[in-house]
C-alpha cells in the first residue's frame, strides 16, 4: 500500500517545504483564492501543471480528467465537473485566460485505437468519456493516414486539443467573456520527453513554440 508512503512524504513537505509558502498558505486561507488562470489538463502523471508552469500555489485554478477533454455544452444534460469549473472560474473566480493543455504520449488518445477498452464491461465509463475526443482520431486519420502509428498518435493528441478548443467555444458563459473582452482561451501542447510546450496559432492554424508567443 501507497499510504505509508505519502503519509511520510507529507511530514517530509511540512519539514522541507512549508516554511517557504508559510504565509503565502494563511493568506490564501484567510482572503480566498483569486487565481487569474483555468488551466485544464490530463489526468495524466506525467503532467503536473504547476510544475511546467512554474506556479506557486493560488496561482492556477486547476481541472484534471482524462485526456484533457471539454464536454460540448448542453443546456438540458447533466453537469459535468468540467462545465461547473469553467463557470465557476469565469463567474466567480473571473479568471483572464482558459488554457487546454494537451500532450504527447497521451494514453486517452492512444486508447481511441485499441478496441479492447470497447470490449471491456469495467470501462464503459471511460468509453462513454472518449466519445468527446472521436473528432481528433477522424482528422488524424484524414490527415496523415495510419501506417506510421507514432505519427498517427501525435496528430490526434493535436487535433483532440483543438476539438476541446472547440467544445469550450459552445459554453454561453466562454461566450459572454470573450465578447467582453474579459478572457482569453488558448491550447497549449506538452512535450514529456523534452519539457518544451507549443501553442496552437488559431490564425495559421498551427501548433508554434510557446517561446514564439512570449517574444511576440
Amino acid at each position: 500500500m501507497q499510504f505509508t508512503k505519502l503519509a511520510k512524504s507529507h511530514q517530509e513537505f511540512k519539514n522541507k517545504h512549508l516554511k517557504e509558502y508559510a504565509d503565502q498558505f494563511k493568506e490564501l486561507a484567510l482572503k480566498g483564492q483569486s487565481p487569474k488562470v483555468l488551466f485544464i489538463s490530463c489526468s495524466d502523471s506525467r503532467v503536473i501543471p504547476n510544475l511546467i508552469t512554474h506556479t506557486k500555489p493560488g496561482e492556477l485554478f486547476i481541472d484534471r480528467n482524462v485526456g484533457n477533454l471539454v464536454p460540448p455544452y448542453q443546456k438540458d444534460s447533466s453537469c459535468t465537473a468540467v462545465a461547473a469549473s469553467i463557470e465557476y472560474a469565469i463567474e466567480h473566480l473571473h479568471v483572464e485566460d482558459i488554457i487546454i493543455c494537451g500532450h504527447s504520449y497521451c494514453g486517452a488518445c492512444k486508447a481511441l485505437y485499441e478496441e479492447h477498452y470497447t470490449e471491456d464491461p469495467n470501462t464503459e465509463k471511460l468509453i462513454q468519456w472518449l466519445e468527446y475526443a472521436k473528432e481528433s482520431k477522424i482528422s488524424a486519420l484524414a490527415m496523415v493516414g495510419k501506417e506510421n502509428k507514432e505519427k498517427l498518435l501525435r496528430a490526434t493528441e493535436r487535433f483532440n486539443l483543438i476539438e476541446q478548443l472547440r467544445h469550450l467555444l459552445t459554453y454561453p458563459v466562454v461566450q459572454k467573456a470573450l465578447e467582453e473582452g474579459q478572457l482569453f482561451i488558448q491550447g497549449w501542447y506538452y512535450h514529456i520527453e523534452s519539457g518544451d510546450l507549443e501553442y496552437f496559432d488559431p490564425i495559421e492554424h498551427r501548433f508554434k513554440p510557446l517561446n514564439d508567443l512570449e517574444e511576440a
